[in-house]
């Protein structure tokens, strides 16, 4: 066991090694989670028994369910009659196309305010309610419009407000079932969705034809039924982040007791969070893909009823009857993969990536044939083998990406999903106009196999990457349970931990997998030739870089993702080697510069700035002088200095004795020590070993990436170690 020493306080610091976690812990959390647990790999029991044993009902899924169908029946009728439309408002079908993807567009865009709206406070329920009134009164109005301008408009708040249903309801699904069901309760949830595309065309051919209705009445219709459906969900309550898939895996990393809740990390904002995601491979792999997938999607059902109307002659009760089957077959589908979904998703995760990958690529080269087939019945039974095809995408794909990806940040990954697809439906509404007006609506059709392939084959590339991400995802939760548990007893952790982080630039990876571990009050050195990543080690403590993998924490917070302008208010500071200071300002200038990251009063400014000016005299003497008119050593003075205003719990220090001379290194190294003294918790990097240890407690040896060996000043003692980092490196770097 790794024994920690005591700290400033005069408590004994927790173990490091009581919060780490192993791979038997991810294996139990997996198999709690039933995801790639081959013991899990037989039939799933029924569905209902598994809401039974969890004490969850069906409101939700059918609520919810309800509302999608009610969503659908208002976009569905908007495509089936988009030629009446176009004729009745004098505009072309690119236009109308494009009208649409505004839609799209403006629920996409939408869901970022929404996310903010509900990522400190689990209120998704009452969002999704108020949006669905407002997008209830949209449809109705959209009977209405006489031209281009209001329809665009109409369907622009239309699509902000159905971004309730793109943003909340998978995550508040996710919250509301335990993970063992959760594709065939998305299964459910979309089945009812594809009905509302059964009963839109079978309504829009009903209502057309036998009532005698236009299109106008159709909106007005379906807009009633979507104000039903909101009224029945003024019931549905939001259960909270987590409850059935995280807190268990909490419970599990504290033996079966109840977790304690975790200390009181920084709430992450929305820019912090999206970066967090798209730091998961997997997750950023698939935004990728959805905007791609979106160029292929997104227009499909506008072109689609064109070719049904100006090839194949069809009215609107017949292009209905298509769509009608079109969804039929879909629902089918979800109801028999909704089972084996489950089961996959079990067996193994990546494997419904690679399943996800085939669907894509199956829908589009059906709808792509199905626009070249030389006879009606061809077309519509190669249509329908495309929708089949996408409508079992979702469920698998959604369950899987909700188990990647923290509980309260699920709203923020479909919101990035849907905004990636909205960009995507926009883009490809541009590229098929022009294709459209040279090719016709055939070509256009066809041209929609590029983007779906590619889509395809992005989506397929996601597999290798799903399981370390599983993996992660997992370790995270154990970790920060277990930090919970060591807080709770009353023990204190390292002042800083970093565990297993990997970081780099770009496709250049720098570390590798490096645990370190600083107490409070200690002076620890990090040594290492050029290149092996101390700097870089520094920049992602410090929140200039952001890990790839791994964990950051301060006093068990983690702040692996928190903006490095925060981790200042926090506690913590680096002064980055050779450019610490800005070179225009004055001395004194710089130091006020520093004191305004910090909430003062002007008595407190000013005693700081005196104390500073006490500690480094010659500072004194300079105030007024420009600060890039100091010498090396009196640079870095003054970047010492900056510490001593903003008084930080740790401070990292980048080179601090970089072509320096002797007798100034030891002035400065001088000034660490009472900094130290004076309770501040120093990190500095190091070339000279000799310089490093004679005021570190303890050193760190990196090379290449990786923490080699970690000790204190007896490490002089030992010229084996060092020669095997330093001269080892240097023979290396020659080829010698």
């Amino acid at each position: 066991m790794t024994t920690s020493p005591p700290s400033a306080a005069g408590a004994p610091e927790v173990a490091t090694d009581t919060v780490e976690v192993t791979d038997d812990d991810r294996a139990r959390a997996r198999e709690l989670l039933g995801l790639g647990t081959p013991r899990l790999d037989e039939a799933a029991e029924p569905l209902r028994e598994v809401m039974r044993r969890h004490h969850v009902g069906w409101y939700a899924v059918l609520v919810l369910g309800f509302l999608g169908l009610a969503d659908t029946l208002q976009g569905y009728a908007f495509g089936v009659l988009a030629p009446e439309i176009s004729r009745t408002l004098g505009i072309t079908r690119s236009e109308l196309a494009t009208a649409n993807a505004v839609k799209t567009l403006a629920t996409a865009a939408m869901t970022v305010p929404l996310v903010m709206l509900v990522q400190h406070r689990p209120r998704r329920a009452l969002v999704s309610v108020a949006g669905a009134f407002v997008w209830a009164v949209c449809a109705i109005l959209t009977g209405f419009v006489t031209g281009l301008v209001g329809l665009v408009v109409l369907l622009a708040i239309d699509g902000a407000t159905s971004g309730t249903r793109a943003t909340m309801h998978m995550p508040l699904l996710a919250d509301s079932y335990p993970p063992t069901a959760r594709v065939r309760v998305l299964s459910v949830y979309s089945g009812l969705g594809v009905a509302g595309n059964i009963l839109a065309p079978l309504a829009v051919a009903v209502l057309a034809t036998a009532a005698g209705l236009t299109w106008r009445g159709v909106f007005v219709a379906t807009g009633l039924v979507a104000l039903i459906a909101a009224i029945s969900a003024v019931r549905l309550r939001d259960p909270g982040f987590g409850r059935l898939d995280t807190d268990r895996v909490r419970e599990l990393a504290a033996d079966g007791t109840s977790a304690p809740a975790a200390p009181a990390a920084p709430t992450l904002g929305f820019a912090e969070v999206t970066r967090r995601l798209l730091l998961i491979p997997s997750i950023r792999r698939m935004m990728s893909a959805w905007i791609v997938l979106g160029v292929m999607s997104i227009p499909t059902g506008t072109f689609v009823t064109f070719l049904l109307d100006e090839k194949w002659g069809l009215g609107p009760a017949r292009r209905g009857a298509v769509a009608a089957t079109q969804a039929a077959v879909a629902l089918v589908s979800l109801s028999v993969f909704g089972k084996r979904g489950e089961a996959l998703l079990r067996r193994s995760p990546a494997s419904v990536v690679r399943l996800a990958s085939v669907f894509v690529l199956v829908s589009t080269l059906a709808t792509a044939a199905g626009a070249l087939s030389p006879v009606l019945a061809g077309v519509i039974v190669l249509l329908i083998g495309g929708s089949a095809g996408m409508a079992m995408l979702a469920p698998a794909v959604g369950a899987l990406q909700m188990a990647l990806v923290p509980a309260e940040m699920r709203p923020h990954a479909v919101a990035l999903g849907g905004l990636a697809t909205g960009v995507g439906g926009l883009t490809g509404s541009l590229y098929l106009a022009g294709i459209d007006r040279r090719f016709g609506v055939v070509g256009a059709i066809v041209a929609l196999a590029i983007p779906g392939v590619i889509a395809a084959l992005v989506v397929r590339s996601t597999a290798r990457l799903v399981e370390h991400d599983l993996d992660r995802m997992v370790t995270d939760v154990i970790e920060t349970s277990r930090v919970a548990g060591v807080v709770a007893s009353g023990q204190r952790l390292p002042l800083l931990s970093v565990r297993g982080v990997d970081a780099g630039y770009g496709d250049l990876q720098v570390l590798f997998g490096v645990d370190l571990d600083v107490h409070h009050g200690e002076i620890v050195a990090l040594l290492g030739t050029n290149g092996s990543g101390k700097s870089t080690l520094l920049r992602v403590v410090s929140g200039l870089l952001l890990p790839t993998s791994g964990s950051v924490r301060l006093e068990g917070h983690d702040v692996s993702f928190v903006a490095p302008e925060r981790r200042v208010r926090m506690g913590g500071q680096q002064i980055p080697g050779g450019k610490a200071v800005f070179a225009p300002l004055t001395v004194q200038e710089n130091l006020l510069v520093a004191a305004e990251s910090l909430d003062l009063d002007d008595a407190e400014r000013a005693a700081r700035l005196e104390r500073c000016f006490e500690v480094f005299p010659q500072l004194a003497t300079r105030r007024h002088q420009r600060a890039g008119t100091l010498s090396g050593g009196e640079q870095q003075m003054l970047a010492l200095g900056k510490a001593v205003i903003t008084r930080p719990r740790l401070l990292l220090i980048d080179e601090l004795s970089l072509g320096l001379a002797p007798a100034i290194v030891g002035e400065l190294l001088e000034r660490v020590k009472l900094l130290r003294d004076e309770g501040v918790t120093i990190v500095i990097v190091e070339q000279s070993v000799n310089v490093a240890l004679s005021i570190a407690d303890r050193a760190y040896f990196l090379e290449k990436g990786e923490v080699r060996f970690e000790g204190g000043a007896e490490l002089l003692d030992r010229p084996d170690l060092l020669r095997s980092v330093f001269l080892g490196a240097a023979s290396r770097d020659t080829g010698s």
